[in-house]
């Protein structure tokens, strides 16, 4: 993984962490849609945010898992992955 998480990190967590299928391409053309219209409940959230501070070695912002859109999300991780929390 790059320092800044994409749309298609996001869907292949999203499939990994919550058993969720998403193209990445529509969460990128639509970034203000909810995860609760892609079925990404906040449990399956908090388990991506997990996923990432394993992978990153790295806390992830507090708030994340709160995040009801994949732009703010991508907004708030690449945040915290830039500045190292």
């Amino acid at each position: 993984m790059s320092s800044q998480l994409s749309y298609g990190e996001l869907a292949t967590l999203m499939k990994r962490c919550a058993g969720l299928t998403v193209d990445p391409d529509l969460m990128r053309t639509r970034p203000d849609s909810t995860f609760e219209e892609y079925g990404l409940d906040s449990l399956g959230l908090l388990a991506i945010v997990g996923e990432l501070e394993n992978q990153y070695g790295t806390p992830i912002e507090p708030g994340a898992e709160s995040c009801k859109t994949p732009g703010d999300f991508l907004d708030v991780i690449n945040t915290s992955l830039t500045s190292g929390a």
